[in-house]
């Protein structure tokens, strides 16, 4: 019986130095509560994992990152908001607007970021926009300039809208991909760190403070930004960068539960951090492959021949930027990006130095995550019968 029992503690022992030094990893993401969901490689916007990644869903008040955004490229920190009718009428949650108070645009991104108020974002809107109407206008143009192919806005709160367009949406996917846009401007991110900003109206009158509603900021490591949303319709949604061991994840979640399950979208989020740390690493393109030198008929030869004795050839080049070839891309171990080119087999001359001749393409299971042009090396000449003459001429009677 004591052999038993040694044999058994030996065997545990065994076993967990093991899991120790080869922890084992998650194959899989473990289920989610969030009706859509994205996990998405931040330097590249490749979606690593996908639930429902392209369905179309209202996403509540993380529409306000895009609302951040236009007003930071479009607006100044200094410049003066007025309140409007319409903003001071926006329902819950609100900072408290009176018509005709002013407010510097600087002071507001935070109100709009940090405690998510409706009435800020209309305000905000109006003054970039000139309207509502015309703010929607901006920011679904800038959606399609980032890549979204399947967002709508109609309110700059994220509150339920619908116009012409449709009714206000977008994707896990689109909304990662703005995500990733967004943390690429430094004020952004310092507004949606900040944990706690007081702020008075342009006359001194009126003093507002305003708390961080992100609370994943301080649940996990690395977190750059975030912004959290909830309507009825919607549920609550949630969008996130963090950076941990060394990856750059950005998590999108819609549908993510109602109320009474209000923590649901910090759980998602944790399991696919977890998702990614576990089983993606860094992996550069591989080492660009040997292009093949490409026949050109009616070529000058280049050592001036008449009838030389080789197929004239043109040497290519693949147009890749140091930049380009120092991109990361996050793989599994599965994983492998691959060359494909795309040349003609044969020329005609005359080809120009630099001149396109074709393209090569890394791929990564079939879809292309890179692109660069194949050009001429060097100029090749086209012979003509004028060609001909004055070599025959400078050859025999010069």
């Amino acid at each position: 019986m004591k052999n038993r029992r040694a044999a058994a503690v030996a065997f545990l022992t065994a076993v967990l130095i093991i899991l120790q030094f080869f922890p084992v990893q998650a194959a899989e993401v473990q289920e989610l509560y969030a009706l859509s969901a994205v996990l998405m490689d931040g330097e590249t916007g490749r979606v690593l994992y996908g639930k429902e990644a392209y369905k179309a869903r209202p996403n509540a008040s993380t529409t306000k990152v895009m609302t951040c955004i236009m007003a930071l490229e479009m607006g100044k920190g200094d410049d003066y908001v007025q309140v409007s009718k319409n903003a001071a009428s926006q329902p819950q949650t609100r900072l408290g607007m009176k018509v005709g108070q002013q407010f510097y645009l600087e002071d507001l991104l935070y109100s709009l970021m940090l405690k998510s108020h409706n009435d800020t974002a209309v305000a905000i809107a109006e003054h970039i926009g000139g309207s509502v109407e015309k703010f929607a206008i901006l920011m679904n143009n800038k959606a399609k300039e980032i890549g979204c192919t399947d967002t709508h806005f109609v309110t700059p709160n994220g509150l339920d809208g619908e116009d012409e367009g449709g009714i206000h949406h977008t994707t896990a996917r689109d909304l990662g991909l703005i995500m990733t846009y967004a943390v690429k401007n430094t004020t952004f991110v310092h507004i949606t760190q900040t944990r706690n900003y007081t702020f008075s109206d342009i006359s001194g009158k009126k003093y507002y403070s305003v708390h961080n509603t992100n609370a994943f900021l301080d649940m996990e490591t690395g977190v750059i930004s975030g912004k959290t949303g909830f309507t009825g319709n919607a549920g609550y949604c949630y969008v996130c960068a963090v950076r941990q061991d060394e990856k750059f994840f950005i998590v999108a979640l819609l549908g993510c539960g109602w109320p009474g399950n209000k923590n649901y979208k910090w759980s998602d989020a944790k399991k696919l951090l977890a998702y990614g740390r576990n089983n993606y690493r860094y992996v550069m393109l591989p080492d660009l492959p040997v292009l093949p030198d490409i026949p050109v008929s009616d070529a000058v030869p280049k050592n001036g021949e008449l009838y030389p004795d080789a197929q004239i050839t043109l040497k290519l080049h693949a147009a890749v930027s140091s930049k380009d070839l120092a991109k990361r891309y996050l793989l599994k171990k599965s994983e492998s990006i691959t060359w494909e080119a795309d040349l003609p087999e044969k020329l005609e001359a005359p080809v120009k130095k630099n001149q396109k001749i074709g393209s090569l393409h890394a791929k990564l299971d079939g879809k292309e995550i890179f692109c660069c042009l194949v050009t001429a090396e060097d100029k090749i000449g086209r012979i003509t019968y004028k060609w001909y003459a004055d070599k025959i001429f400078h050859d025999y009677f010069h």
